[in-house]
């Protein structure tokens, strides 16, 4: 909230700056740019435009951070600066370039242990360190697949994935439900009723999952996949898993060693990849996996042999997260992201409002369902409300002093909108508390609206947003 305790006057300068960018552009005579501009003028017919602004919280002292991956809260504090630091002081005559491709002069000492530490870290024979987690599935699928194996893929799998997929030697792409065993059973028989060389044994099916999903905040039931694959596969060998751990790095499994280490799976995994971008609070990641696996990727995608090894302040920074994810710190952390989940899905669903809310379809919040008896919880939050009222939401907490964000197509499918929300070991009881009042706050606004008892058409914090963009000549976001 405002240093008074009142509401923000909407929008704030972050939000008016993203509000102006869907304008359309005066259009250059020259023509190379007359047509960026004009297929840059169709993302923002939709309000999709991507621009670069600072997050309220990163300019605004009055806000609090429940949108970054900084979810171990390193970043925001100097416990991963220091320990990057002596990281550092403890090899001295590291060269801050690579100086070139791994495969020629880029591959050096350092980046080798890091890889092996890694690895073994995660109870894996092989790590190959890149540059991004998109990199990383970049590299997987279009050196891992084989003419003639088929992936089946969960439907919500990264972008990254399915870019990656895209560029695959795969003889077919075959979509299963979001986490749903039986659909991935029918797909695993339809594979193997329609590929010969699958039935035969001579070509593989690769599972594409991933730990954590990045919008839902659920968790893969990995162990019931496997379960479905023995039993349709009969025990055959050429059916494998690869799966993307990014959001279950730094904050699942003993020490933060993910998903895959949590259920004890690691020799019945092909292919894990771990970034380093969210939780661990650097960036890359890291290719998981045998040997051979290693050297298909080297030799297989051009991503990792044309290009730059990671350099050594790169890779010091990724050995700097791994050494706290096994500190006592480290633990404290992914203890705190725990505990204000916990805080956070008690404190929403004893409030007096909140069966009500989740009735009528005004607030719904899927991992708040029979939360008491969850193993272990996940930093994503989803918040859903009906379509029409999540950028009226969005106002409302953002007013609030609290930055989440809103989630449309196309990044998620049309018609399910919501608001991404990120917990952090840096988050206090208070603010999570808060957070939670200013939600039942609007809701409480909602339902006087839809009964007209205050006379009001639209929410404060939208009018205020609205009024404003009339006054700009803006269109979009839930405008009414």
């Amino acid at each position: 909230m405002a240093p008074n305790g009142d509401l923000e006057m909407m929008p704030t300068k972050a939000l008016a700056f993203l509000m102006r960018s869907m304008k359309p552009q005066t259009k250059s005579a020259d023509t190379f740019y007359r047509n960026l501009e004009e297929a840059l003028d169709q993302r923002r017919a939709t309000y999709n435009l991507r621009c670069v602004v600072p997050s309220e919280w990163q300019t605004m002292h009055d806000k609090v951070d429940f949108s970054s991956n900084d979810i171990l809260s390193w970043n925001s504090g100097s416990i991963l600066k220091d320990e990057f630091l002596a990281e550092l002081a403890r090899n001295p005559d590291f060269h801050p370039g690579a100086g070139g491709s791994r495969l020629l002069d880029g591959f050096y000492p350092y980046l080798e242990a890091t890889e092996r530490e890694v690895a073994a870290f995660h109870g894996a024979e092989a790590g190959l360190i890149v540059n991004s987690g998109s990199e990383a599935n970049f590299a997987v699928w279009k050196a891992i697949p084989r003419p003639g194996d088929v992936i089946a893929y969960d439907a919500l799998v990264h972008i990254s994935t399915h870019e990656g997929m895209s560029l695959s030697l795969a003889m077919e792409k075959v979509e299963f439900s979001h986490n749903n065993p039986k659909s991935f059973r029918e797909a695993l028989l339809s594979i193997l009723d329609s590929q010969p060389l699958i039935k035969q044994g001579r070509s593989c099916v690769l599972v594409a999952v991933e730990s954590v999903y990045s919008m839902d905040g659920d968790v893969c039931p990995l162990q019931e996949l496997i379960d479905v694959a023995d039993e349709v596969f009969q025990g055959r060998d050429n059916i494998k898993f690869v799966i993307d751990e990014a959001h279950g790095t730094g904050v699942l499994g003993p020490k933060g060693s993910g998903l895959v280490c949590e259920l004890g799976l690691e020799n019945q995994i092909a292919v894990r990849v771990h970034t380093f971008g969210k939780a661990l609070g650097t960036a890359g990641a890291c290719i998981l996996g045998s040997k051979t696996v290693k050297s298909a990727i080297l030799n297989f995608a051009r991503s990792t042999a044309f290009t730059t090894a990671p350099s050594f302040p790169f890779v010091a920074a990724i050995k700097a997260g791994y050494n706290l994810l096994q500190s006592e710190e480290g633990q404290q952390s992914m203890d705190c992201v725990q505990h204000m989940a916990q805080i956070f899905y008690k404190t929403l669903t004893t409030h007096p409002l909140w069966r009500k809310a989740r009735e009528e379809g005004i607030l719904w919040v899927p991992p708040a369902d029979d939360w008491e008896i969850h193993p272990f919880f996940t930093h994503i939050v989803p918040i859903w409300t009906r379509q029409r009222y999540i950028y009226w939401l969005y106002f409302h907490l953002l007013s609030a002093g609290f930055c989440t964000w809103p989630i449309e197509h196309p990044v998620v499918p049309p018609g399910q909108g919501r608001i991404r929300m990120t917990l952090h070991a840096g988050n206090t009881k208070v603010q999570i508390e808060s957070l939670v009042y200013a939600m039942f706050e609007w809701v409480e606004e909602i339902f006087a609206i839809e009964e007209g008892a205050n006379g009001a058409k639209v929410s404060r914090a939208a009018t205020e947003v609205y009024e404003w963009m009339r006054s700009e000549g803006l269109e979009g976001w839930g405008l009414v």
